[in-house]
């Protein structure tokens, strides 16, 4: 228990690790692959001279995914009326080809035409065409990417979604907010006190969080493109943890009000309608709510040591979900409810494992030895969570089925508290807030 109690005073008070800075964008390394590989060319996009970064970021965002092997079309000139020599392609080893054109439109904005040919059956799969001005030209690669990675494997992809992260540099706290692979970062909130525990609504139009401006921790929701918070849990004593429901009209919040850690529900909107959820002598905390809104996972020190609980939303008996080993904290639920992200410690390292809730079995996805954090990508296929490496505080990601990691990391920084925002998150830039 004592244990327990200090990971609950790292997650509230020592934030004080993070550090980077808003213009520096994320390195990204990779290592390891998917247990399936696409042999893939993405030719540059002619017509202008920003297809070439488009074709990169494309490019890019497939390989991070894992799941691509990227045949070189260096030098190939295709645009999105060409004809696909197929064969060619073919002995050259590409099954897909994507493909497109860059144009200027009359109002100087940009036009963007794309591709996507299948060797094998020597058909054209997909095509689209995309208009944007010059600070859009990523946000359209990333949804070229995104629509590749869906025509060719039959799963949505995340490459336009977005990840919000605390950090630290000096003495100012900032939660940002960025694209999925790390770049075009932008501040939320700055402030002189520590922001944590930042949390996605379901439309991705808000984060929940908690800061310590007032002395204490108190849990505010944020209005992105408005720029406007308010404070939704400020009862007596510590206000943490919050966690949405799936509708977005609950929150689910940690509260010392009456006495240790216990979990209770608000409405999202304005805090009001509190009801206390669990009750329990020892602790409850980090609450997350199952896909259906049916049930809440959360940790507890109920059995002697920190373990994973199910509890309905509408109160009752907890059950115990984890069993392996003697410490597993910070649950996250997989988007179809079928898998379990835990941090576990075994021996003397703290790593992420996956859980299979209808057998029980158990893939640790990380090494360790100090991985915290992890937060599930919309698709279920990538996870991202802060790790300590070389006693720096990074950015980390790797493959729901551990096969494939990637490291990403600030030069002069370091990054906290992950999480992945949902399908559909706008990327405009959000107002700074300055409490």
């Amino acid at each position: 228990m004592r244990r327990f109690f200090h990971f609950l005073m790292f997650l509230f008070i020592s934030t004080a690790a993070l550090v980077s800075t808003v213009h520096a964008q994320l390195r990204v390394d990779i290592s390891g692959t998917g247990a399936q590989q696409y042999p893939i060319a993405v030719a540059d996009f002619t017509g202008d001279p920003s297809g070439r970064l488009i074709a990169e970021v494309i490019r890019a965002d497939l390989t991070r995914s894992g799941q691509f092997r990227l045949i070189n079309a260096t030098g190939t000139e295709l645009n999105a009326d060409s004809t696909i020599a197929f064969d060619e392609w073919r002995t050259r080893g590409a099954d897909y080809v994507a493909y497109g054109s860059v144009s200027k439109t009359a109002d100087d904005r940009f036009e963007v035409r794309y591709r996507l040919a299948d060797t094998t059956s020597q058909t054209n799969l997909d095509g689209a065409a995309y208009t944007g001005s010059d600070r859009e030209l990523r946000r359209i690669a990333h949804q070229i990417a995104d629509r590749i990675y869906e025509q060719i494997t039959g799963v949505p992809g995340v490459f336009s979604t977005r990840i919000a992260y605390v950090f630290k540099q000096g003495n100012t706290y900032e939660l940002q907010i960025a694209d999925a692979d790390g770049q075009n970062p932008q501040i939320a909130l700055r402030s002189r006190d520590p922001i944590i525990s930042p949390s996605w609504s379901p439309d991705g139009s808000k984060l929940a969080y908690v800061s310590f401006e007032s002395g204490k921790p108190v849990v505010y929701v944020h209005d992105l493109a408005a720029g406007r918070r308010v404070p939704v849990a400020n009862f007596k004593g510590n206000n943490s943890a919050p966690a949405w429901s799936p509708d977005g009209q609950t929150l689910a919040v940690v509260l010392t009000r009456d006495g240790l850690s216990q979990i209770y529900l608000i409405n999202a909107n304005d805090g009001s309608n509190l009801r206390r959820l669990t009750r329990s002598p020892l602790i409850d905390t980090e609450p997350v709510f199952a896909p259906d809104g049916q049930s809440i996972f959360f940790t507890s020190d109920r059995s002697g040591n920190p373990q994973i609980y199910q509890i309905p939303v509408t109160g009752g008996e907890a059950r115990r979900v984890t069993f392996n080993g003697d410490y597993n904290i910070s649950p996250r639920i997989s988007p179809d409810g079928k898998n379990l992200l835990v941090v576990t410690k075994r021996g003397n390292a703290f790593r992420i494992a996956s859980i299979d809730l209808a057998t029980g079995a158990e893939t640790l996805l990380t090494l360790g030895p100090d991985d915290q954090s992890p937060s599930f990508a919309p698709n279920g296929k990538q996870v991202i969570y802060a790790s300590k490496q070389g006693g720096r505080n990074m950015l980390a990601g790797v493959s729901s089925d551990g096969r494939m990691r990637q490291t990403l990391s600030v030069l002069n920084g370091e990054i906290r508290e992950p999480t992945w925002g949902p399908f559909g998150v706008s990327q405009s830039d959000p107002p700074t807030q300055t409490p």
